[in-house]
């Protein structure tokens, strides 16, 4: 059974989920062993502590060193709060109770309600035939170790939906991004022929409706970019068919077109460096990488500097440098300027470069890369793609 990438993401947080409530579910596990663990071990300690205040009643005073070994063991006891009673409810001992509100009986009796209620009392014997009642009260340690694992939970589900929220707002965010971008890049991409065909219908009403062959083509061309256009919005997001084709012969195509139609004061230079310059191209996606590296060059340049196309090779890899004589990018922003919504220009929609990256690296497998760039003076990209 197969399933759409919707599917699948919706499958991929359910096990994510699963995970952590099962993350969750054993670390709340191993805690309260811990927990348990702990309150049997502070129950033992507590009955070490009775016996040695049923000896203390029990001994001769003779028996001074046995004496001297029970409060040894009776002040070891740092942790527990303890209340020690006779039978009939008065008050013998205490131990880790507040000294100030120990004098308070009412207090005292409260303490050894709250006690009552959480351990089982243990009896230490008989002093002047009365028994010996030992309450007590789990250690801060113990209560620390219990509510832990709960206010761990807490702060990491407060951090989950936090986190949760912030990555959807900032993906809603670039995804308003890209789909403003994408019908800029849509108005962009169909201005340039349409403009062009208005010029060349207002040349034709001035010359009363005459067409010389040169503006024929010229129309035929800018309708056939039209086509172009539509069937590069086409292919995106799916997969596109990669055919050997000559990279200069692509370069020169792009630039031809694109040179009548940009600044006159811009001069373009193609260097073919290679002699077997083929390599894997869907032509009319790496065009339109071509158009965009040349229309951002051109602004960065004002429309007034010059542009050069370098292609090399290797054995394994085809490379394309365009290089500008613009403003030029800082070198903290090379990898920035790849990201949807980057843009420098006062009206851009920073869609240009990620649309050349997304091209390069996700439909041709190759590499896209700021190689250089000195302020007003050169910025060149270069693009590597295996042959």
């Amino acid at each position: 059974m197969a399933f759409n990438k919707y599917q699948t993401k919706t499958i991929i947080k359910g096990l994510l989920f699963l995970v952590a409530m099962l993350i969750v579910a054993v670390s709340l596990l191993y805690t309260d062993n811990l927990a348990k663990n702990l309150k049997e071990d502070e129950r033992t300690k507590v009955a070490l502590w009775a016996e040695a205040t049923r000896l203390i009643a029990t001994l001769e005073a003779e028996d001074e060193m046995d004496v001297t070994y029970a409060l040894s063991v009776i002040r070891a006891n740092n942790s527990i709060p303890v209340i020690v009673t006779l039978e009939d409810g008065s008050v013998i001992a205490h131990r880790n109770i507040d000294s100030l509100l120990a004098e308070d009986k009412i207090y005292i009796l409260e303490e050894i309600e709250d006690m009552k209620q959480a351990n089982e009392p243990i009896v230490a014997g008989l002093y002047e035939d009365q028994k010996i009642i030992i309450y007590y009260q789990n250690s801060i340690l113990f209560t620390k170790l219990k509510l832990y694992p709960y206010a761990q939970l807490m702060i990491i589900t407060i951090f989950l939906l936090v986190s949760y929220y912030a990555f959807s707002y900032s993906k809603r965010s670039e995804q308003n991004q890209v789909w403003v971008g994408m019908s800029k890049e849509t108005a962009h991409q169909l201005g340039t022929p349409i403009s062009s065909l208005m010029a060349w219908m207002e040349l034709i009403k001035a010359n009363e409706g005459q067409i010389s062959q040169e503006v024929y083509d010229e129309i035929n061309t800018d309708i056939g970019r039209l086509e172009l256009i539509t069937e590069r919005f086409s292919k995106i997001g799916s997969e596109p068919i990669l055919v050997k084709t000559n990279m200069a012969q692509v370069v020169g195509e792009t630039v031809g077109y694109l040179s009548k139609r940009l600044s006159s004061k811009v001069s373009f230079t193609i260097n073919d460096e290679t002699t077997d310059g083929y390599c894997d191209l869907n032509v009319p996606l790496f065009a339109w990488v071509l158009e965009n590296l040349t229309k951002n060059a051109t602004d960065a340049m004002g429309g007034d500097g010059a542009l050069t196309y370098t292609i090399t090779e290797t054995d394994k890899y085809l490379y394309l440098y365009v290089s500008d004589t613009g403003v030029g990018i800082p070198s903290s922003r090379f990898k920035t300027v790849f990201e949807p919504g980057f843009t420098t220009k006062k009206r851009g929609w920073g869609l240009g470069l990620s649309l050349v990256k997304r091209i390069v690296e996700n439909y041709h497998n190759g590499t896209i890369i700021v190689k250089e760039s000195i302020p007003n003076e050169r910025t060149t990209f270069k693009i590597i793609l295996k042959k």
